[in-house]
């Protein structure tokens, strides 16, 4: 009897899928965009619920975590707040990876999501079948992984680490002879690599959104705003972080627009963040970095598609539904998140130290 060839698709293969279906299903702005947000605020209030959101959902979602008692944040902060908070049940705007760790943080806890399609390419890009693979092959190095990957890769992993923290507990780990296999953004890992001096073996990931700027563009870019500094998260690649004036996470990148003295920033991350930065710099004119121009295959425009799944819509949808519905809610096998949690405790040990 012959045997039929099975053909898994690549990492990268999947990712294409996700972004086509998510491109699929453009963002358009409700007609009835102050009533959705009376309503979520009336079923916040009903349920006891929290919202937290990503810097890189829409202005209307940050808006409405921060007027509700929520916060703004990266995914780590995000996590945090909701451990934190009184409320037990958590509503994560954001991508799914950012949902499953708020779970680990809380177990106790409800948390849902607006939409559980909303995920991650770094996330699908490393599956952790493969991914455990590619461990066991290399079993003298000490894994670290980023933030942006599922539960199950963090469980596999002996460090977790966010883009702010990442060249420290690797210049730690360095000092102390370990030799690190990265993942899964490949352009995080270099930077890490080049200012560290570590041997760092990289997985082949990336970010969709931070992958398509151009240097060219900022190039050309600059010579229109001469007096316009660079802020560039380091997810996307060397030609670009060799430009920027400032180089860092979500948060230090808001932070920078409030550091330096310049009147004006080209801005090469998700433009979602200018909801932030333009509250935390009011005067200061901001630019979103170009991601077309020879080479460009972005079709996201500097705007995570999967984050844009985070709507008012089905925001209002869930917060209508809790309590009746488990629709949307974010599970984590036990096992798993206790796995998961000894890698995120250490690089929370590693902060507090």
């Amino acid at each position: 009897m012959s045997r039929e060839t099975v053909h898994k698709p690549t990492p990268q293969q999947v990712v294409k899928s996700y972004l086509d279906d998510a491109l699929s299903h453009p963002h358009q702005k409700p007609a009835n965009t102050d009533q959705l947000i009376a309503n979520i605020r009336e079923g916040l209030e009903q349920n006891q619920a929290v919202l937290v959101a990503h810097y890189y959902t829409s202005p209307d979602i940050q808006a409405l975590a921060e007027a509700t008692g929520g916060c703004v944040a990266d995914s780590l902060e995000m996590a945090r707040f909701g451990k934190n908070h009184p409320a037990k049940t958590l509503i994560v705007a954001g991508v799914k990876f950012m949902g499953e760790t708020a779970k680990i943080l809380s177990p106790e806890k409800r948390v849902y999501m607006p939409t559980l399609e909303a995920t991650c390419s770094l996330d699908l890009g490393c599956p952790v079948e493969e991914f455990s693979d590619f461990c066991d092959q290399h079993s003298d190095r000490t894994v670290v992984v980023y933030a942006n990957t599922s539960a199950a890769v963090k469980a596999r992993a002996d460090w977790v680490v966010t883009s702010s923290i990442a060249l420290d507990v690797v210049d730690y780990l360095d000092r102390r002879g370990e030799k690190i296999l990265w993942a899964p953004d490949k352009y995080l890992g270099s930077y890490v690599q080049e200012k560290t001096g570590a041997d760092v073996l990289l997985w082949d990931g990336s970010c969709i959104v931070h992958e398509e700027f151009k240097a060219r563009g900022i190039e050309d870019l600059k010579k229109l705003h001469p007096e316009a500094a660079v802020l560039v998260h380091p997810e996307s690649p060397k030609p670009v972080v060799d430009l920027a004036d400032a180089v860092g996470s979500t948060s230090q990148l808001i932070a920078a627009t409030q550091q330096l003295p310049n009147p004006s920033f080209i801005v090469a991350t998700d433009q979602g963040i200018f909801y932030k930065m333009q509250q935390v710099s009011p005067d200061k004119t901001l630019i979103i970095a170009p991601t077309g121009g020879s080479g460009a295959t972005c079709r996201s425009c500097a705007n995570c598609p999967w984050m844009a799944m985070n709507e008012l819509d089905n925001l209002c949808r869930l917060v209508s539904s809790l309590g009746s519905s488990s629709a949307c809610e974010v599970l984590v096998d036990q096992q798993l998140a206790a796995e998961a949690m000894l890698p995120l405790q250490r690089m929370l040990d590693f902060q507090k130290a």
